[in-house]
């Protein structure tokens, strides 16, 4: 059965989604304190409040109801996730990286706090992350801590999404094969996403086979954003997308549209998209509606 003939006629992703995004606002709100000192609570709330698509936190949810995981454990990973994605643009945009000016519709960190506060907002977002995968109490048992905090680290360090970011910067002005620009991506922005979805699976109990078609289909689903945004970037305005257009190719770095031209780009698009609901089906869980529906936003937004 696909993933695709799990779905009720009465179930939708705005509805689902408007729940989930309620829990994660109000967590993020309560976890991102305001009274870190000397105004570095104020930069870290800038950073991660009131703004963002919340792509990461929900494919945490979908995949934790997909196994029966642990509530309390899943809205932590969801929130850790968020953290990590937020430091990761917040460094990005600082002037010795992307040198960008505009982040979810507004000034940049750096812009409107100074470098140094945003460069100190990104390293405590980091450790805050971490820090909630860690609760004291019983809520959420030890090795289940223990499997989310090694996800999470291996897919923002040097095999993830630094290790991405940091060939990135080695390939501006230099043309990469599609095997090398796959590969710079699926570091850069598709461990996280990747890591979205077996966090949110480690959260409960699945068995080897699922396991492993859930991973096959994050990994597909964040290369797949990845095309999305390069052709994004190329079609679409600043006030769309809420971040700056047209930069990959101001800032002569290899793209898969630059490689591949445009229609083929969103043809590959939809090509990671069936490998993602294939890993999805093949993973014979009961009720992948989210799942399935967030790949296919992922694929088919217009920002």
């Amino acid at each position: 059965m696909s993933a695709v003939a799990t779905a009720a006629p009465d179930w939708s992703l705005s509805a689902w989604s408007a729940e989930r995004l309620r829990a994660v606002e109000d967590a993020l709100s309560q976890w991102v304190a305001p009274d870190a000192p000397a105004g570095l609570g104020e930069a870290m709330r800038y950073a991660v409040l009131d703004g963002g698509k919340r792509l990461r936190p929900l494919l945490v949810l979908a995949a934790a109801e997909a196994v029966g995981g642990l509530p309390q454990a899943a809205l932590r990973a969801a929130c850790a996730v968020e953290l990590i994605h937020a430091y990761s643009l917040v460094h990005d945009d600082l002037p010795c990286m992307d040198n960008d000016v505009l982040r979810r519709g507004k000034p940049t960190l750096h812009l409107a706090f100074g470098e140094a506060q945003a460069l100190l907002a990104g390293d405590a977002l980091q450790a805050l992350a971490f820090e909630l995968l860690t609760p004291a109490g019983d809520a959420v048992p030890e090795p289940v801590q223990a499997r989310l905090c090694r996800l999470l680290a291996r897919a923002a360090g040097h095999a993830g999404m630094a290790g991405g970011q940091a060939i990135d910067l080695a390939s501006v002005g230099q043309t990469l094969s599609h095997d090398e620009l796959s590969r710079m991506h699926r570091l850069k922005t598709g461990a996280l996403l990747q890591a979205s979805v077996t966090m949110g699976a480690a959260c409960g109990h699945v068995d080897g086979q699922a396991g492993a078609a859930l991973a096959r289909y994050g990994a597909a689903l964040g290369l797949a954003f990845q095309v999305v945004d390069d052709v994004l970037d190329v079609t679409a305005d600043s006030a769309t997308l809420g971040k700056t257009a047209g930069k990959d190719a101001a800032n002569d770095k290899p793209t898969y549209v630059s490689l591949l031209g445009l229609e083929r780009s969103r043809a590959h698009a939809q090509a990671l998209l069936r490998e993602a609901l294939d890993a999805l089906a093949a993973t014979a869980l009961a009720d992948t509606r989210a799942l399935h529906a967030l790949a296919s936003m992922v694929v088919n937004r217009d920002n």
